[in-house]
Formats: C-alpha cells, sequence, structure tokens
C-alpha cells in the first residue's frame, strides 16, 4: 500500500485524530518496554482475542488495570492468519465462534472504537496472527492506529502450514515494509521476530537463537529500526539461561543500529494440568526471563491444559508472572544457589555457525533463508514442511536439557558439549513431550502434601 503525499496510511499521518494518531518517535511499542526495563519492570503480555469488539475492548481494559506493567495484545482468529476473509465475514454474520480478533473484517471503525481510551503511549497494543502472508493484516492493524506486531517468514511459515518459503519470503518482505513506511509519519513501529518459538518445544536452543537473529536481520533490511527477539522457555532453566546469554550477545553485535530487546514466552507445550503446577512453571518463566535479561514475557495462565482462559484467568497469571519477577530481582546474589554465568556447553558456538554459514549463502537476507533450508542448513526437527530438509532430530534428556539427536547437513557437528544423543523412538518421544506437565504436576502435588502435613503439625506453612 503506498500512502499519497501529506498522509500516511488510514489511522496514521494528518488524516488521522485522538487516540488513533501515532505518537512521536519514542512513545512506540519498543519504547515502551525500554522505558520498563531502565524502571527495573518486566513487562507482561497476555495471548488474548476474542471476536466480538466488547469483550476484545474489555479484556484490553482488564489487561491495562493488572496490578502489573503490561502491554496489550489482540490475537487474531484463524480464518484471517489464513487469509479466508470471506470465511471470517460468515462467521461474524452467523455469530458462529471464532478463535481470535478478525482485524480485517470488522470495520476499522470498531477498531479504532476498541482502542479508544485504551490504547496509548503508557500502554501499547500488539497485534498477533501466525500469518504467512501478513500483508491484509498490517494494513488493517495500521489502519487502526496500531504499529506493532509479530512473526516472521520462517516462523510463520514451517509450522503453521504448507506456504512455500520464497512465496512466504517474499510476502514478508512486503509487509514489512508497509509497516515501517509509518516511520515517516513520526510512528516507531515494532515487530517481533517469533523464530525463537519454532515447533514450540524440543527445538534445541541454537536453532530458536539462529532463527530469531536471521529473522530480526530480515526485518532491518526492510526498513524496522524496532524489533525484539523471541525465546520459549524450555524444560531446564540452566540451559534457557545459557541461550539467552548467547541470544543477547549476539543480537548486541549484530543489530547495533536498531532498538531491540528480548522477550521470553512461557513454556508452549504441554502444559501442567494442576493448577499448581501450572502457576509454578509461569513462575519460574517469570524468573527466567529476569535472570536472562530478558524484557518482556508472554504469560500463560493455569487453564492453558484444559481450555482458552477467561479474561480474569489472563490478569491472575499476569500479576502472578510480574509478583515474581519483582522477587527475583530483589533476591540477594548470594542467596540464589546458581552461579550467576551459565556454563557454556556450545549453544552459542553453534547459533553462530548456523547464521554465518547462511549469511554466506546471500547478501539479501530472505534468498539466503530460502536458499538455506534447500541445502539444509537451517533444519527444524520434526517439522512436517516441504520446504524443511526433516534430517534433524532432537531428544530430551533425563535432566530436562535438548540435545541433538542428527543434525542433518547443518554446519555444526562437533560444536556441542557432548555426543548425539540417542533419537527417540514414539515411546520416547511422547514422553519427552509430556515431560514438562509431568515435572511440574509432581512438583504442585509435592508442595501440597508439604503444606498440609506442616499444618497438621502446627507448623507455619512455606510460601
Amino acid at each position: 500500500m503506498t500512502a499519497p503525499a501529506g498522509a500516511g496510511p488510514a489511522g496514521f499521518g494528518s488524516a488521522a485524530a485522538g487516540p488513533e494518531r501515532a505518537g512521536p518517535a519514542g512513545t512506540g511499542f519498543g519504547a515502551f518496554v525500554a522505558q520498563a526495563a531502565e524502571a527495573g519492570a518486566l513487562v507482561v503480555q497476555p495471548r488474548m482475542g476474542m471476536a466480538e469488539a466488547a469483550p476484545m475492548r474489555a479484556g484490553l481494559l482488564a489487561t491495562r488495570g493488572a496490578a502489573a506493567v503490561t502491554v496489550g495484545t489482540i490475537t487474531l482468529d484463524s480464518y484471517t492468519r489464513t487469509g479466508d476473509l470471506a470465511a471470517a465475514r460468515r462467521a461474524l454474520a452467523a455469530g458462529a465462534g471464532l478463535n481470535g480478533y478478525p482485524i480485517a473484517t470488522h470495520p476499522v471503525e470498531v477498531t479504532r472504537a476498541v482502542l479508544r481510551g485504551v490504547a496509548d503511549a503508557g500502554f501499547p497494543v500488539q497485534v498477533r496472527h501466525g500469518s504467512a502472508a501478513p500483508e491484509r493484516i498490517v494494513e488493517a492493524l495500521l489502519a487502526a492506529g496500531l504499529d506493532a506486531t509479530e512473526g516472521g517468514p520462517v516462523s510463520y511459515c514451517l509450522p503453521y502450514g504448507r506456504t512455500p518459503l520464497h512465496e512466504a519470503v517474499a510476502r514478508w518482505r512486503r509487509g514489512c515494509e508497509l509497516l515501517s513506511s509509518v516511520r515517516e509519519f513520526g510512528a516507531e513501529p515494532h515487530l517481533e521476530t517469533f523464530g525463537g518459538c519454532l515447533m514450540g518445544q524440543l527445538c534445541p536452543p541454537s536453532l530458536l537463537i539462529a532463527v530469531s537473529v536471521l529473522e530480526a536481520l530480515f526485518f532491518r533490511r526492510h526498513g524496522l529500526r524496532s524489533i525484539s527477539l523471541s525465546y520459549a522457555q524450555q524444560a531446564d532453566a540452566r540451559q534457557d539461561e545459557e541461550a539467552l546469554a548467547a541470544l543477547g550477545r549476539i543480537a548486541g553485535e549484530l543489530l547495533t543500529d536498531v532498538d531491540w530487546h528480548l522477550v521470553v514466552y512461557a513454556y508452549m507445550g504441554v502444559y501442567p494440568r494442576s493448577p499448581g503446577g501450572a502457576r509454578l512453571l509461569l513462575e519460574d518463566a517469570a524468573r527466567l526471563a529476569v535472570r536472562g535479561g530478558a524484557a518482556r514475557l508472554i504469560v500463560k495462565t493455569t487453564a492453558e491444559a484444559h481450555r482458552i482462559p477467561t479474561v480474569a484467568e489472563n490478569v491472575r497469571a499476569l500479576e502472578a508472572a510480574a509478583a515474581a519477577a519483582t522477587a527475583e530481582r530483589a533476591r540477594p546474589p548470594a542467596s540464589g544457589r546458581r552461579p550467576a554465568v551459565p556454563p557454556d556447553t556450545g549453544i552459542e558456538a553453534e547459533a553462530r555457525a548456523l547464521i554465518g554459514a547462511v549469511l554466506d549463502l546471500d547478501a539479501d537476507v530472505g534468498r539466503a533463508l530460502v536458499r538455506a533450508f534447500a541445502a539444509g542448513y537451517l533444519d527444524v526437527p520434526y517439522c512436517l514442511h516441504p520446504d524443511n530438509a526433516g534430517r534433524t532430530r532432537s531428544s530430551l534428556g533425563p535432566d530436562g536439557r535438548l540435545y541433538w539427536s542428527s543434525v542433518g547437513s547443518m554446519p555444526i557437528a562437533g560444536l556441542g558439549e557432548r555426543g548425539r544423543a540417542p533419537i527417540p523412538g514414539s515411546a520416547g518421544l511422547l514422553a519427552a513431550l509430556s515431560h514438562v506437565q509431568r515435572s511440574y504436576d509432581g512438583r504442585a502435588r509435592y508442595a501440597a502434601a508439604s503444606a498440609s502435613a506442616s499444618a497438621a503439625r502446627g507448623l507455619p506453612v512455606a510460601r
């Protein structure tokens, strides 16, 4: 979409007024997160999307009112993600349930009304979607006055469908250029790479780091100057801390001319079924974000294993995560059992080798990504997309650490700390997928039993 001279996309520039108008540079999504980090606060964010305008507005208001430093989320529905806007229109007309907000189907005036008096410099809102073809989504969010979203040409292509990678790269290039075009109208748009969340689980950290950094470089090439890099919590905190430290160092070297921050996702695999286990896992995610130098955390709720959470459950998760982060920041270093610097097990060396191999393929990052997957230099374990070589495998050790079982053609053989782990069979794979759920539900049962025994003896219960 090309803006006429003297005006930006609808919702931006001289044509916009009031809450729909973009703020000046320094008041966008990235700037808000940076200011919170400088103040020593972890920004917490829900995964929230409702089909109808009134519930979506109520969810944003509740998020804004939580006892935490928050940003808002509008998560889109599956029809919008796949570009089937006709189906989204039919579903809305029929009152059928959608699993998110259809931003490209609701009239722009409706979305502006959702945001009016809610979204501003003190409460920025990000649109989350999952699309390999984001142009219509970017057009719709810009028209509503928003300028923050997320995804990427790899991370929203390979795990989510069968769109050819070269097509996703081309469409994400256009989406980035459209989003970055509003900078000339006083906005500082923000784009978060989803690359650190590939497949959600069982993807070793070096590949998550590599794709997160490569997508960030792709965004920068196509005009973005405010970027966040994602990393999904896995099953071992020490491995995750090492990965986040490596991600921060590499980003600091390769993204010197942009504003960036790290964002941690609470565990994306099979979630604990007990409320106690789910809360323990979320609190560990918040502690990981603090220790790993992340500025933002995407939370999960105690209802994740059972159903879509309510707004109240989302608010409780935001507040629990914020409290855990505050407590972690306040803990004296000497009281912690873990050393301040995680050990080096080769994660950073592997990530650097992957990034370097891809960047050597072509001066254009998008073309390099396509060529890298064709050559197997990037290869996501257990991913069935036709453009993924599918020769890599990973396994989960008894300690919860992820290991490569087979690296295929990726240029990382011999860089890790230890030899390759055996390729798991079906039973081993299922056990790995449920490892976190079983571990945290077990921890919750133990804590509940200990509390009950203490209460029976008249002892104070640990909190």
